[in-house]
């Protein structure tokens, strides 16, 4: 795959991106899928749409087990970042959201949104709106946890499945094409997309 493995353009992007499309059948691929996922819904920056696009534009077959074994990391992940919330808010969630220099005020605005309106947290969790925050906020405005799991799998589930499971099972070749082909354009977009949902939180709401 030589536009995917290729150094001559955008080095190390590329070799990270031709590894996820050659690995993408591992046993190694799938663990660091879960950890990404898991990692991302309670205290890592980065999306794991980043590694579970091209994972599943390598195997399109198995798109949507990748998708459905992504969404269920992140809602483990996501029950992770609502303990942090519920039991260790004054510690290790006050770190955490200083570290994405997010303002504590807005945290409070989602708490009350959240513990007035649940079903907010399925809203928000198909949004470029860090996942983290979703669920830290769900675990310190005391949401039922079992409304919780129910919002946080929706909202994963149909981001994961069925958005992006069926855009690569029926454009997965096009998409490949575009993405082997304009990579770091694309990784650009997805990033800024991750900082204007950061931003709009901070702003917005």
């Amino acid at each position: 795959m030589a536009e995917t493995s290729g150094g001559q353009r955008g080095g190390p992007l590329r070799a990270l991106y031709g590894w996820m499309m050659k690995n993408a059948q591992g046993k190694h691929a799938w663990a660091a899928l879960a950890g990404f996922a898991f990692a991302e819904a309670s205290c890592f920056p980065i999306p794991p749409d980043v590694m579970l696009l091209p994972m599943m534009l390598a195997n399109r077959k198995r798109a949507f087990h990748l998708a459905a074994w992504c969404a269920l990391w992140s809602v483990i992940g996501g029950c992770f970042g609502y303990a942090i919330g519920a039991l260790f808010w004054d510690t290790l969630g006050v770190w955490i959201v200083h570290a994405f220099h997010f303002p504590v005020a807005r945290i409070e605005t989602l708490r009350a949104e959240y513990g007035a309106h649940a079903y907010l947290i399925a809203v928000q969790g198909l949004t470029p709106i860090p996942f983290k925050l979703v669920t830290i906020s769900a675990g310190l405005a005391n949401v039922p946890f079992a409304a919780f799991v129910f919002y946080a799998a929706l909202a994963r589930t149909v981001r994961f499945v069925v958005i992006e499971g069926l855009l690569v099972y029926w454009f997965g070749e096009q998409a490949k094409a575009i993405l082997d082909k304009y990579m770091e354009a694309a990784l650009i977009i997805f990033l800024a997309a991750v900082v204007l949902g950061i931003v709009a939180v901070a702003t917005l709401m």
